[in-house]
């Protein structure tokens, strides 16, 4: 059996806003989380559908119709497939997603923040530190 997650801490570990982190998988589905703040690019998943859940802060998800989303903590939201859209926040906010495994981080669009899912899933690759390791850490 795999052990609870703990999703402050999760997202503690985030040092990149805008650079998701795989804490699960379901079904063909990553669950990823990230902080985010300011704005990120417009985008869509031509084949994926992607759920928003807000943890902390506003999440505001624009439309090219002119629409837009505004999520608080607690707030979901579901971009369908095909969608073009403009996340952004105000100020840093956490925020839940899930979409399939194979689902490119910004869709259809290429940049410097683009993040393959090796970057996503490198530290459920990493080995822990041994227990004197981390004590001395910044002695």
């Amino acid at each position: 059996m795999q052990d609870a997650g703990r999703l402050a801490a999760e997202f503690e570990a985030i040092d990149k806003y805008w650079s998701p982190r795989v804490v699960a998988m379901a079904n063909g589905q990553y669950v990823k989380i990230a902080k985010v703040m300011g704005d990120f690019v417009w985008h869509s998943h031509a084949e994926e559908d992607e759920f928003f859940l807000v943890y902390r802060g506003t999440f505001i998800l624009r439309y090219r119709d002119g629409s837009r989303t505004i999520l608080e903590p607690g707030d979901f939201h579901v971009v369908p497939r095909g969608v073009e859209h403009f996340p952004s926040a105000p100020e840093e906010a956490w925020i839940i997603f899930v979409e399939p495994a194979q689902t490119r981080h910004t869709g259809d669009a290429e940049t410097e923040r683009t993040r393959s899912i090796e970057e996503q899933t490198a530290h459920l690759r990493r080995e822990p530190s041994a227990p004197e390791d981390e004590m001395s850490v910044g002695l």
